[in-house]
């Protein structure tokens, strides 16, 4: 059979042999890949190559050409952008760095596709390539209702970095909402587990003891009377619709969250319809080093709300923030050292135990021990009488 090879490009730095086929031989069966490396007639540098390997700058791939039946059809592509799409891209870019792009996504734009879903914004990245070695890349979402930042990623090894950041939660997001009521307390932490709900086709969740663990802190940034509050909103967790069933559940929908929230979520007078959930801020550790720090300015209804309610726009950023979270690495690292503390101490426990035992005289119990006086010692006998 005849052979195939490529070298891998720097923009392919650390990303997976899989993806790289799906990149550079679209077309290409996952079955046949990965029976070419069970094989052994997958390699890279000549070794023996799986599927999930990553691969570095420079190295050498080879495998079987495939036969031509083998080889699937392209994909359709996506509608060519037009002038107006390409406008709408570039008016997104809130901050440009040569490993990440940050979106501000407007109300009502999804971010990925779907049934019936012609407009979004993965469909727009092409717009967005500037001057980078491939097409940007989405690495988390927000609900299509839901505004605020949205990070991109420019370059395959960023985009490996920044699923690493939101999958070990070392990521900090931070939204803003407008709910209607106010929590009795003015900030605490939401755990309750989150499911699909039967019979929604997987589009709507609920509160299940089942479920998945999901955590969101709150806090309360001002208040309008009992009629609504300000909140700002941290996802501990990513599960899907998590803020909105969160806040939904404990009796504060958000504004404008029907489908949550029922007919309860819409408040009276000029306030707008639309869902007041917007991502405020991410800060996120930097693939080129540093950290990444931006924030999305609100959408025209949800700045119109804020002011028709009396709220400060200025306290949302006024507020001090708390500690910043440990990084997975130390919470890890302060775990084992728990561990060895308690390790450490059932050994002291069993050699004091062998030391008594070998000095206590065979045959003889262990003396019993009375009650200590403050000073430590040992109540003095009483004389009879």
């Amino acid at each position: 059979m005849r052979k195939d090879g490529a070298t891998v490009a720097e923009e392919d730095d650390g990303i997976r042999l899989d993806r790289w086929f799906k990149r550079h031989r679209p077309g290409t069966p996952h079955a046949l890949i990965a029976r070419w490396a069970r094989s052994g007639e997958l390699t890279v540098d000549g070794k023996k190559a799986d599927v999930s390997d990553r691969i570095e700058t420079g190295q050498t791939i080879a495998m079987p050409v495939p036969p031509v039946d083998a080889v699937a059809r392209p994909a359709r592509k996506d509608r060519p952008l037009t002038d107006a799409d390409i406008a709408l891209a570039e008016s997104m870019v809130i901050h440009r760095d040569a490993s990440a792009l940050v979106l501000d996504k407007p109300p009502g734009l999804a971010t990925q596709g779907g049934t019936k879903t012609e407009s979004h914004v993965d469909g727009l990245l092409d717009a967005l390539k500037f001057d980078g070695p491939v097409r940007p890349k989405l690495v988390h979402r927000l609900d299509k209702d839901t505004s605020g930042a949205l990070l991109i990623a420019r370059t395959p090894r960023a985009a490996a970095w920044f699923a690493k950041a939101f999958s070990n939660r070392s990521a900090r997001k931070t939204y803003w909402a407008i709910v209607v009521g106010v929590p009795d307390i003015a900030q605490g932490e939401i755990d309750l587990p989150l499911a699909k709900q039967p019979g929604s086709g997987g589009e709507k969740m609920h509160v299940h003891d089942s479920g998945l663990p999901s955590k969101t802190r709150y806090r309360i940034i001002e208040r309008a009377g009992n009629r609504a509050a300000w909140v700002e909103l941290q996802p501990l967790t990513g599960r899907t619709h998590q803020l909105r069933v969160h806040m939904a559940a404990i009796g504060h929908p958000i504004v404008g969250d029907g489908k949550y929230g029922g007919k309860g979520a819409f408040l009276t007078g000029t306030i707008s319809r639309k869902l007041h959930l917007h991502s405020r801020r991410l800060r996120i550790d930097h693939p080129d080093g540093g950290a990444l720090d931006v924030s999305a300015p609100v959408p025209e209804h949800f700045a119109a709300s804020l002011d028709a309610l009396g709220f400060d726009p200025l306290l949302g950023d006024v507020l001090a923030e708390e500690a910043p979270r440990p990084s997975p690495r130390a919470v890890q690292k302060t775990k084992a050292k728990a561990h060895a503390k308690q390790v450490r101490k059932a050994r002291r426990g069993e050699r004091r135990g062998r030391a008594e035992a070998k000095a206590q005289p065979a045959g003889k119990p262990p003396a019993k021990r009375g009650p200590a006086k403050p000073g430590g010692r040992k109540p003095a006998p009483r004389k009879p009488r």
